[in-house]
């Protein structure tokens, strides 16, 4: 990827963050959104490249994330949805599809909410809308969360792109924060969201396959697709153990076809 990075990296100032932002390939936009503590490396290389082969992926660095440096401002969903939407509008993209892993499936959820008019799919992959669809224990093992239990490989990919052990240190303490405060989306306005979505979750992970479940029955419009394995593993993410998995080539043919597919909104 490192080549890919040197054409297609790009920053854009927005909300008064320097944003880093790659876009590969060409096609209806499809926008990568990564989760906590990742990069685009570290979440995306598995699928970005399949992907890219029919649709112009947009793939982000969040505050605070990869390239992207942190600033002095709060972190939040909502902050990095209307990041999000602010570059879109620098790019002249009026509508897009949107995928989001984890916490940044939380963000993709909130650019529909609080952005309806720029999202035209969503591709919703292990995603937390509320306390309860995380395992038990996780929000009382955050609240004592230490910098060693982060996973290497997500503090190597952190330093691949940035090299600055400040900058790791924030993001893992930023994640960290963010999800101690998390507060639930209520239901209405996961009802209100009217684009297509693909909830995609793992059976054995960090959240539940019940949860999945629920925001597939309460969004209005919505598939689900319920995979073996971990946090991200049907994407091939870094942590991912079986790094020759077929998974991963599935979830991207059933990306495309949902994506390929007319609304029936």
């Amino acid at each position: 990827m490192n080549a890919q990075h040197e054409q297609t990296g790009h920053y854009a100032t927005v909300n008064g963050l320097k944003m880093y932002y790659e876009i590969h390939g060409k096609g209806m936009p499809l926008v990568l959104l990564h989760g906590g503590g990742s990069t685009i490396a570290s979440n995306w290389s598995r699928i970005l490249p399949e992907l890219a082969k029919s649709h112009q992926v947009i793939a982000v660095e969040l505050q605070a994330h990869g390239h992207t440096a942190d600033i002095d401002r709060p972190l939040s969903f909502e902050q990095d949805a209307d990041d999000v939407a602010a570059l879109l509008k620098q790019l002249h993209i009026e509508e897009a599809d949107i995928m989001g892993f984890s916490n940044g499936a939380t963000t993709s959820l909130q650019i529909a909410i609080r952005h309806p008019k720029l999202v035209n799919k969503l591709v919703l992959a292990s995603t937390l809308y509320k306390r309860e669809g995380m395992m038990p224990g996780f929000f009382e093992g955050m609240e004592h969360a230490t910098f060693d239990q982060m996973p290497q490989p997500l503090k190597d990919a952190y330093l691949k792109a940035n090299p600055d052990p400040k900058g790791l240190d924030a993001m893992f303490h930023r994640d960290v924060a963010r999800m101690v405060g998390f507060k639930d989306i209520n239901d209405e306005q996961i009802k209100n969201i009217q684009a297509p979505a693909l909830v995609i979750n793992g059976d054995a992970e960090a959240i539940k396959a019940e949860h999945a479940f629920a925001l597939s029955r309460t969004l209005p419009h919505a598939q689900l697709a319920i995979l073996p394995g971990g946090h991200g593993d049907y994407i091939g993410e870094i942590c991912a153990p079986d790094r020759n998995s077929k998974i991963p080539d599935l979830v991207v043919a059933m990306i495309d076809k949902f994506l390929k597919e007319e609304s029936s909104k």
